[in-house]
């Protein structure tokens, strides 16, 4: 991705004075098995979001507490999940999706890397039907939330998140930020246009169209406590994690350790984009919790 291309669009998204209204999704479930297939292939140790998976994850480690029991929000195919759960293998994690395609293509996730401390379930984030209160350590959700309808959607997803979480758990949920320009979204969907598939290009532009905007967000995040806190990346809301960290340094140790052999393994590109999308948070205050060369 081109760096000054990059700011310049970000630069004229933030200097636009009116918000892009939002289109949600087509479908709220991702259950066309084409469609399921695009994105699980686009997660994969090969595909367009490795490295963003890979930098959420370092930055979620914060928000788990080892040897504790983490509910992943809308897990899709569980690329994401499989990742998180092998930094963190004295973890018990629950994936919960609606789509029984995506979690068929979950189970054969975890079955070829050989992850072992995830369980999944079938259920709707907006309610977690099923889940007592207070019976997990943590939440996490990343690039899912915008699958919502409406913010009020948004919202009770929220609230169900903060009445299954303990008092003192940690909370992870990223996703896209609404942007103003389509010329923005194009930019960013077409970037990679080659390295990608056209179906993926396509759910890429319709998720973009359908995240929340920051305030949105942040409003929604009101459920889960004061101390949950937003970071957003520079200039304009491309990317917005909402995070409480917990104390719990030495499986955060362990995870960078892990994190940081995997990056090592990427392609030169995917340690490019992964470094690129950890300075736009940097450069808002975000730092990564640890250099990622030896």
């Amino acid at each position: 991705m081109s760096a000054p291309r990059m700011v310049m669009h970000m630069l004229l998204d933030r200097l636009t004075p009116h918000d892009r209204l939002r289109q949600p999704e087509p479908d709220l479930v991702m259950d066309a098995p084409a469609q399921v297939q695009a994105f699980a292939s686009s997660g994969a140790n090969d595909g367009p979001l490795t490295p963003i998976y890979l930098y959420l994850a370092m930055q979620a480690s914060s928000a788990i507490r080892r040897g504790g029991r983490v509910l992943d929000l809308a897990c899709g195919p569980c690329n994401q999940l499989s990742m998180l759960a092998r930094l963190h293998p004295e973890t018990e994690f629950v994936g919960l999706d609606l789509s029984d395609t995506m979690l068929d293509l979950a189970r054969q996730t975890l079955d070829r890397q050989g992850v072992q401390n995830v369980r999944l379930v079938q259920g709707d984030m907006r309610t977690l039907d099923g889940f007592d209160d207070a019976s997990f350590d943590g939440v996490f959700s990343t690039l899912s939330l915008h699958h919502l309808p409406t913010v009020d959607a948004l919202c009770q997803a929220t609230r169900s998140a903060n009445r299954v979480l303990r008092a003192d758990g940690g909370v992870f949920l990223a996703d896209f930020g609404r942007l103003r320009r389509q010329a923005t979204l194009d930019f960013l969907v077409n970037d990679r246009a080659s390295e990608q598939s056209p179906l993926f290009t396509q759910d890429y532009m319709n998720s973009l169209k359908a995240a929340f905007s920051l305030g949105e967000l942040e409003q929604a995040a009101t459920s889960l406590g004061r101390d949950v806190l937003t970071h957003v990346t520079a200039l304009a809301p491309f990317m917005v994690i909402l995070r409480r960290r917990i104390s719990d340094e030495p499986s955060r140790t362990r995870a960078m350790d892990a994190a940081r052999q995997a990056f090592q393994a990427m392609s030169d590109s995917h340690q490019r984009d992964l470094l690129a999308l950890a300075n736009w948070f940097q450069a808002a205050g975000l730092p990564l919790p640890m250099s990622l060369r030896r």
